[in-house]
This record gives structure tokens, C-alpha cells and sequence, in this order.
């Protein structure tokens, strides 16, 4: 393993073994929210910060899916990944460059990446990209939640409550995932606020309210508990 890589490993003691990724991305505050979030809904992450490091790991190593920036000191994100792909590596990877750069989609994806995602982004638009490539790669499907008489299916972005479906909005369901994916556990309106919006987001932090009281109409007003000046917590009741 190379000297400079951060792992992150999500708790406890997995069912099989957890989806393995790469995040090769300079900017170190949001390549760390990005670890945190993505080891929150249970991948093991590994994190570096230059491209020739990233080329090295990537090698060494055998990852389901690596996130690479494009701008990137050492060596770029698109030698980094034509590198991969002369090697015979297929590893689906998820591009990233910020808006308006001095690259473009169409050189990313000729160079082998299999998506591209431009600054700033929602995490949950990266998410979306990440379960739906790693979908495409043929392994197991993302997992159904399940909270009391809540189900949530990751996968088809779908709630049910005692069978029936409940209708959702994009947001409202990004609320109810990061949730669900730490059920019984207290979950801070900020961490919220930094996997369910953009990275840049300045908004106010109570926006937050809003969403969680829509969900309790819906799903009803037991499931979601405040836990005063700490956040919330999902729970069976309901």
C-alpha cells in the first residue's frame, strides 16, 4: 500500500465484503467528506491525494470503483486513467473536474473513464453515479433498508411503509437514507447537510426541519426522533 493513502472502513462487522473504492482527488476537505460519507453507507474507502499516487494504488490494489479528479498535481487524472485502461485495468471510474475547466466530457470519456461529474456536485448525485456504476459492473445490488415497517431499497430509490409505497421526493428520500443507513444512531443536522446537498451549500442549517417534517407526515411521526441540540434518529416506532 502506498505511504500516503487514508483508509476508511465503515463499523462493525460486515455480511460479505464491502464494495472496495479508490478516491483520487487533491482537494483535501472534500476528498474526506467524501470518504466519510461514502464509508457511511458501508464501502471501504481508500483516499489519496496526487495522481501518480492514485496510479500506484489503483495498480497495486484490487478496487470495485475509483473516483479521480482530473486536476491533479504529480500527474493528471487523464494519464492516471489512460494509464489504467493500457494496463488492461476495466475498474469503472468516475471522473471529476470542476465547472467550466479547461477539460471537457468528451476528452474524460475517450480516455476510458466510464462517468464524469462536474464541480460542485450534490452527494447525492455521487452516490447515484457510484451505486449505478457499480450496478453496471454485475455485483450485488445496493441493499433494502429496513427500519421497523420502513423499507428502504437504495437501489430503486423506493419507501415502504407496512408494504405500501410511499412517494418521496429526491431530497426527502436523501434525508431518509442517511437516516436509515445509521438507524438508532444520532445524526447531526450538519452531517445531514453535508451528504444530502452540494459541498458549497451556505444555506441555513434549519432547512433541515423542512425535510423532516415532511417525512414525518408521510411516514409518520414516531419513526423520526429529535434528539434536542444533537439531531436525529431514526427508530422502529412509528
Amino acid at each position: 500500500m502506498h505511504p500516503h493513502v487514508t483508509q476508511f472502513r465503515p463499523p462493525g462487522p460486515a455480511a460479505h465484503r464491502p464494495y472496495r473504492l479508490l478516491i483520487v482527488e487533491d482537494e483535501k476537505r472534500l476528498a474526506l467528506s467524501l470518504a466519510k460519507g461514502l464509508m457511511a453507507e458501508g464501502y471501504a474507502v481508500d483516499v489519496v491525494h496526487d495522481g501518480l499516487a492514485g496510479l500506484h494504488q489503483a495498480s497495486a490494489e484490487s478496487y470495485d470503483l475509483v473516483v479521480l479528479d482530473i486536476m491533479l498535481p504529480g500527474m493528471n487524472g487523464y494519464r492516471v486513467c489512460g494509464a489504467l485502461r493500457a494496463a488492461g485495468d476495466e475498474v469503472p471510474i468516475l471522473m471529476l473536474t470542476a465547472k467550466d475547466g479547461e477539460y471537457d466530457e468528451a476528452e474524460g470519456l475517450d480516455t476510458g473513464a466510464d462517468d464524469y461529474l462536474t464541480k460542485p456536485f450534490s452527494y447525492v448525485v455521487l452516490v447515484a453515479r457510484v451505486k449505478a456504476l457499480l450496478r453496471r459492473r454485475g455485483r450485488t445490488a445496493p441493499p433494502v433498508l429496513r427500519v421497523g415497517a420502513l423499507a428502504i431499497d437504495q437501489g430503486a430509490r423506493r419507501v415502504e411503509r407496512d408494504g405500501a409505497e410511499v412517494t418521496l421526493t429526491t431530497k426527502e428520500f436523501a434525508v431518509l437514507e442517511q437516516l436509515a443507513v445509521r438507524a438508532g444512531e444520532v445524526v447531526s443536522k450538519a452531517e445531514i447537510l453535508e451528504h444530502v446537498w452540494d459541498f458549497a451549500y451556505e444555506g441555513d442549517v434549519n432547512i433541515i426541519e423542512v425535510y423532516v417534517s415532511a417525512l414525518r407526515r408521510k411516514l409518520g411521526a414516531g419513526h423520526i426522533v429529535t434528539v434536542r441540540g444533537a439531531g436525529y434518529r431514526l427508530v422502529a416506532g412509528g
